[in-house]
């Protein structure tokens, strides 16, 4: 048995949640975080980033939105993202990923998100008692 924790971009929930679904996920649990990942250090890409950010905000001018895009780009901030976690048999685990990856994955080259798998030691289903693999 493993746990499988993904962390993604806000809007990717939707299509996570039907690609967590499609595959067969027994289930799962979502939840709002705010965090951030590896600092980008590319001078170029964080330039490009920005102008686009900009762009998007249609504030060329605005001082506040201009430091609120900074300090997203600089690290100073956290982002919001959702995080899925899953619990699957050991012979599922492949499948989920490859579905999370295939709905988070952008050209954006940053910030798509990260999943983590780790072992389950037992699952406990309150409404039966089950445990082990038949809770799942």
């Amino acid at each position: 048995m493993k746990e499988i924790i993904a962390v993604v971009r806000m809007n990717k929930t939707s299509a996570t949640k039907k690609a967590l679904v499609d595959v067969g996920a027994a289930g799962f649990t979502a939840e709002k975080v705010m965090g951030r990942g590896k600092l980008v250090e590319e001078k170029e890409r964080i330039a490009t980033r920005r102008a686009n950010l900009m762009e998007l905000a249609k504030a060329e001018d605005d001082k506040e939105t201009e430091a609120l895009i900074d300090s997203f780009l600089d690290g100073s901030r956290l982002f919001p993202r959702r995080m899925f976690t899953v619990f699957a048999h050991d012979d599922d685990v492949e499948r989920i990923i490859h579905a999370i990856i295939k709905a988070n994955q952008t050209d954006n080259n940053v910030g798509d998100g990260k999943i983590f798998v780790l072992p389950t030691m037992d699952i406990v289903r309150v409404r039966t008692g089950e445990s082990g693999e038949y809770a799942i």
